[in-house]
Parts: C-alpha cells; sequence; structure tokens
C-alpha cells in the first residue's frame, strides 16, 4: 500500500487496527468507512493490499513468480517478464533506409536466439550457459545503432532485463504467458466488436461467467450443462475446486467460489 501511494493517514489507521477477520464485502465495506477511507483510488490501493496479504496469510509463497507481459496490475510478488511479448517495442519501429531496416531485422531476432538458448537452459542449466545467455543480452541492449529510436527501445529492454531473465534463477519459470493470453483472447475480442461493459455490475457478470466457462472447458465439463445445473439447483456436477484440485485435496480454509457463481 505504501508503494502503491497510499497517503501516510490512512496507512497509520491501518496499521493500528487490531487483527481479525473479516469475512465477507459488507463487513469490509463497514471496516472501511470506519477507517474514514473513501476516496476511490485509497480504496482500491487498500482493498488490494489487504486481498495480497490474505492470499499470502492463507499458504502462497510469497515468492511466488508472476510471469506477465508488463501489465502494471501484475506487478506484485515476485515478476518475471514474458518472451513473447519482448518484440513489442521493437515492432512498432519503421526503418527509413537500408541501415535502418539492416538493423532493425537484427534486433528482432535477436532476442529469440536469446529465448532459445533460455529454452536449452531450463532443460540443461549450467554455468556457462548462463554467462553465454547474461553476455548476449547484454551485447543486444547496449549495441549503438544507426537509428536512435531503435537504440532508447534497446535501452527500455536493459532495464527490464533481471524480470526476463529470471529464469536463469528459477529454471523451472515459463517462459511466456501464451496459456493466460489465450484464456483472455476471447473476451478481447468480444470486446473489439461490441465495445466493454459499461457498470461494475457488468464487468463482475462478464469476467464471472469467463472465469466459470473457461475452467469448466479445461477440465472436460459442458459449461452449458454446467449453467443448466446450477440454476435448476440439482447440483451433480460437482463443485469447481474439486475437479481443480481433486476431490480429496481442497484447502479447507478457502472459499474458491465466486459468491455470484453458485457454489
Amino acid at each position: 500500500m505504501r508503494d502503491q501511494g497510499l497517503p501516510q493517514a490512512p496507512l497509520a489507521r491501518l496499521a493500528a487496527l487490531e487483527p481479525s477477520a473479516i469475512e465477507d464485502y459488507a463487513a469490509w465495506q463497514a471496516t472501511l468507512k470506519r477507517l474514514g477511507i473513501s476516496n476511490e483510488r485509497h480504496v482500491r490501493i487498500v482493498t488490494e493490499g489487504a486481498l495480497l496479504g490474505t492470499v499470502i496469510a492463507t499458504g502462497i509463497n510469497p515468492e511466488r513468480v508472476i510471469v506477465s507481459d508488463d501489465a502494471g496490475q501484475f506487478n506484485v510478488l515476485t515478476h518475471a517478464l514474458c518472451w513473447i511479448h519482448v518484440e513489442r517495442g521493437i515492432q512498432k519501429l519503421l526503418g527509413f533506409n537500408a541501415d535502418q531496416r539492416a538493423a532493425l531485422a537484427w534486433a528482432r531476432s535477436e532476442p529469440w536466439t536469446i529465448y532459445q538458448a533460455l529454452k536449452a537452459y531450463k532443460a540443461e542449466s549450467n554455468a556457462a550457459a548462463r554467462g553465454a545467455i547474461e553476455a548476449r543480452f547484454e551485447a543486444l541492449c547496449t549495441t549503438k545503432t544507426c537509428f536512435e529510436s531503435l537504440n532508447r527501445a534497446l535501452e527500455r529492454l536493459h532495464n527490464s532485463g533481471a524480470e526476463l531473465l529470471r529464469a536463469l534463477d528459477s529454471p523451472e519459470l515459463a517462459l511466456h504467458n501464451n496459456l493466460a493470453e489465450r484464456d483472455i483472447r476471447e473476451y478481447v475480442k468480444r470486446r473489439k466488436i461490441s465495445g466493454s461493459t459499461r457498470s461494475a455490475a457488468g464487468r463482475r457478470c462478464r469476467d464471472t461467467l469467463a472465469s466459470l466457462k473457461k475452467t469448466c472447458r479445461k477440465h472436460g465439463l459442458s459449461f452449458w450443462a454446467y449453467l443448466l445445473d446450477r440454476l435448476a439447483g440439482a447440483s451433480t456436477i460437482p463443485w469447481l475446486p474439486s475437479a481443480i484440485f481433486g476431490a480429496h485435496s481442497e484447502p479447507a480454509a478457502i472459499n474458491y467460489a465466486h459468491p455470484s457463481a453458485g457454489p
């Protein structure tokens, strides 16, 4: 909350709170009101901080790494950048002569050479391979080309080096977030055609149903059958977390069901 710029006054009031369990959204709203936190931005920061703290308190390792395309909302815990998106800042550039086009071609191909080296490193890590990858990445980012816009793009890439090369320290990490990107692609297409939602309630409905649909499909369940089952109150289809975690391994302390989604 401090890193996100929450002012000192609400921080002090939060720090003075006695530890307690807040069971639902209404109780959280009452807590915010009691603390005098009503500014929309402050409410968002405090709520996000409380949720993140709760997730960590219920067993998520705070060293867990989140891989993203550098969208700010995912820059929590330990962060790694997606290599599939690494070329995005260079892709937008256009060379105006043969030398600039040649520099762009080199700068667009070199990241993929490093990416392939990282894939090999993940399969069999060793100090020599690590040093070669780090040296090649450094050479890519510090090379001064004849194209000043490209040089600035490479400098920005250099600033993200720690997040791009996170797999050197943790070879088990994924190098991209394409699975998550594919999950949200349907929503993005619909937004392009029909526009976005017009209210917070609409956004919650969209996100809840999209999440349920993707979860059903990932685990071989018919989303249509799931909806009919829940609307009829039959409950013949198992609770979705049991499909995710296995029938006998759900963490008892966490309620994974969205309040508007049914059990």
